[in-house]
């Protein structure tokens, strides 16, 4: 299969939208790199069908089938957090079983992500989204039903591969069925319709709590995956990529599985139990795994993640801000619902939509944002950003007893939504900017695995750091000083991130092509390969991870 043009030139720029996991796209092509690196491509005697319109009744299933699958796993990311009182007053739980009743969806969802959207690639992406669904719902009614808190975290791991299939699946379906014409449109309209779900999951959940009880927050879910499930069979367009070559990398998701899982149960455990020997082995069989990742990485023939893209210092300085900046998102949001509840004395509902102003904020300024980043680089705003979240973050160390919304928690909101502003769009165009094109797909899905396992990391140690182990939960005055520890270590990642933007990360204009590497004499050097494009300013509210974009796609070779 060939084109007659050039497959490595860069695409027009992505024009504006409101987004929470992508960007909109403009002048697509027929191949297009995935959101986890696959390409979307029709396949044969698809093409007549990618040509929907935004304004048809065929198109406009397609979109409720994409919005509702990709919305439903941004739910659960914000929702459950503000059951978490709730349910551990019934299944009586500790703060260790919170801790895993958040990072069991987590930690499938980070390890598993990138193989969802090759499994698409191969498998028909409708065929994954549909049985992505089905297995989300499923385990959203076993945690629905858990009787104990161990098997709310089995079910709660269980949805994770189901979001993990659910998440870019629905974005490649996009792409690879509207019109060139309106798949800007759509996308647009993806993207800002799922941030809207992601923004009102607390509000939700608090609603839900306060009504039904905990287990609603998971039974929710069964009807919209329900719609998911009967419109795509119906109305979405079976799509594959028939130049999908190589293996899937199942030893690679395996081991950052394990790696991950080992790590984090050896944080979480410690908490509770000290560093006993059984403890300190799961740890350390945790890191063994994650350095078996990166050897199988290295020299496997069809990896996960590209070992190439680690070359450039850009991104991997890029990346490394990220799991700073996200790490300290993943801390505040875990611990902050249960002290407005356990010391505050906040409702469920209450707490939920407390923080309501951040995503606020990064909707209306992003796009502000972006536009700053394209005049003066990305090195400036991602300096500057986590510098200012990390202000209101100390400001959270006036929530106590007897705090109030307007007095204590709104200050810190604003000022962490306009930090995380500045700093999610330039840090998106960052990550682009520093992979070539043809790799951009999975950069921009290596970056949000980066910024998932973070928070998984980030919900373990930062709490064991802060002293909140065995007894803390139960402790309302234990856990008020574990928080302001915890809220100063989480200022101290946002720092961190800062400094390595403003040490590591170029300061050029946006979209500046990439240095030459040192390496043979010129002459002998091949043309160099222009980087991804970087996307124009539009609207994010990614507070569960930077967004998964798309990039024009070499075809393959039959």
């Amino acid at each position: 299969m060939t084109s007659s043009t050039n497959p490595l030139r860069p695409v027009r720029p992505l024009v504006p939208s409101a987004s929470a996991t992508g960007p909109r796209l403009a002048e697509p092509s027929p191949w297009r790199r995935g959101p986890c690196g696959g390409r979307l491509a029709p396949v044969a005697g698809v093409e007549e069908r990618a040509g929907l319109r935004l304004g048809t009744p065929a198109g406009r299933w397609v979109l409720l089938a994409t919005v509702l699958a990709s919305g439903v796993a941004m739910l659960d990311a914000t929702v459950v957090n503000v059951a978490l009182p709730a349910l551990a007053e019934d299944l009586d739980a500790g703060l260790a079983g919170l801790q895993w009743t958040v990072n069991g969806y987590t930690l499938t969802l980070a390890s598993l992500i990138l193989l969802g959207g090759s499994l698409g690639d191969r498998l028909g992406r409708r065929r994954v989204l549909v049985a992505g669904a089905v297995w989300f719902g499923v385990a959203s009614v076993l945690c629905a039903l858990a009787p104990t808190v161990e098997a709310l975290v089995v079910a709660r791991a269980l949805q994770g591969v189901g979001g993990a299939l659910l998440t870019p699946g629905s974005l490649a379906i996009i792409a690879a069925s509207f019109h060139p014409d309106d798949r800007a449109r759509a996308v647009g309209a993806w993207s800002g319709l799922g941030g809207v779900a992601g923004a009102a999951g607390p509000f939700l959940g608090g609603w839900l709590v306060g009504t039904v009880g905990w287990r609603g927050v998971f039974l929710v879910n069964v009807p919209l995956v329900a719609v998911v499930v009967a419109v795509a069979l119906r109305h979405v367009p079976e799509t594959r990529d028939p130049g999908a070559d190589g293996r899937l990398d199942v030893p690679g998701a395996v081991l950052g599985a394990l790696g991950l899982g080992g790590v984090t149960y050896a944080l979480v455990a410690a908490g509770e139990q000290g560093w006993s020997p059984a403890v300190a082995a799961s740890g350390a069989a945790g890191a063994l795994a994650l350095a078996a990742f990166v050897v199988a990485e290295r020299r496997g023939r069809s990896p996960m993640v590209p070992p190439g893209l680690f070359a450039s210092r850009q991104f991997t300085a890029t990346n490394a801000a990220t799991a700073a900046v996200y790490a300290a998102l993943g801390a505040v949001f875990f611990l902050l619902v249960l002290q407005l509840q356990v010391v505050s004395g906040f409702s469920p509902l209450a707490a939920g939509t407390a923080l309501l102003p951040v995503t606020a904020v990064m909707l209306v300024g992003s796009a502000r944002a972006g536009a700053l980043a394209q005049r003066t680089g990305p090195r400036l705003p991602m300096t500057a950003g986590p510098l200012v979240a990390a202000g209101g973050l100390l400001l959270l160390l006036r929530v106590g007893p007897g705090a109030g919304w307007v007095g204590d928690v709104l200050p810190a909101a604003l000022l962490l939504g306009l930090g995380l502003t500045l700093t999610v769009a330039p840090l998106t165009a960052a990550v682009l900017a520093a992979a070539p094109a043809e790799h951009a797909g999975v950069a921009s899905g290596v970056n949000n695995a980066v910024a998932r396992a973070a928070q998984l990391l980030a919900v373990a140690v930062v709490p064991l750091a802060a002293g909140l182990g065995e007894g803390a939960y139960g402790d309302p005055a234990r856990f008020d000083a574990g928080f302001r520890v915890a809220m100063v270590l989480s200022a101290g990642l946002m720092v961190l991130g800062a400094l390595v933007s403003a040490a590591f990360v170029r300061g050029g204009a946006a979209g500046a092509p990439l240095p030459a590497p040192a390496g043979p004499a010129p002459a002998e050097q091949p043309a160099p390969v222009p980087s991804a494009p970087v996307p124009s300013p539009r609207s994010h509210c990614a507070v569960d991870g930077p967004p998964l974009l798309e990039r024009e796609e070499r075809p393959s070779r039959p």
